[in-house]
């Protein structure tokens, strides 16, 4: 396992989290620091919510919302790789970025400049103060894989957890296989 965390870093939940919004999930981590916690998105629970239909006055787009996490979903977010045309854009790791200037979002999409295989919208984030997830990956609630583009906008979200698990590796491989339901061992 990781000795260090950062930014662009994925969380796989252990195969038996009884959390129901961390079940099974892979969390791709946007901000990270030890002394004011970290922000990530879930990857592999999508919504059948099209995003022109939570946002007002928002473009059709043929994009889905995600479900991002516990924390403020009330709120919209997005990941995506258009930091170079996007104002105000925060970049997580080369190539990826969050958040940006709206209105410039919703121009680009009006525009046919951004395409949805380059964003990803999030309801709400998931969310850890100073500390707490290094307590949960001490608890081994979490495994830490390096993170890559193509798991963030990975199409097959349901079978995401176990990729980014076989993808850690022969030991991790065993655990990618373990069913849900454990009675079915």
């Amino acid at each position: 396992m990781k000795d260090v965390i950062k930014k662009g870093d994925i969380l796989v939940s252990e195969p038996y989290s009884l959390d129901p919004h961390f079940k099974r999930t892979v969390v791709y981590l946007v901000d990270h620091t030890e002394k004011e916690g970290s922000i990530g998105f879930i990857l592999n629970k999508p919504t059948n919510l099209a995003v022109h239909e939570v946002l007002a006055n928002f473009p059709e787009f043929d994009s889905y919302i995600y479900y991002g996490g516990p924390v403020a979903n009330d709120n919209v977010y997005y990941v995506h790789t258009i930091g170079h045309i996007l104002d105000d854009s925060i970049e997580v790791q080369p190539g990826v970025f969050w958040g940006g200037d709206f209105k410039k979002l919703k121009f680009l999409i009006e525009s046919g400049m951004v395409k949805p295989y380059q964003i990803r919208f999030y309801l709400g984030y998931s969310g850890w103060s100073e500390g707490q997830l290094k307590e949960e990956l001490d608890g081994k609630d979490w495994l830490v894989a390096d993170g890559d583009i193509n798991y963030l906008f990975y199409r097959k979200a349901k079978d995401l957890w176990s990729l980014v698990l076989k993808n850690k590796g022969l030991n991790y491989e065993v655990i990618a296989d373990i069913p849900e339901n454990n009675s079915l061992n």
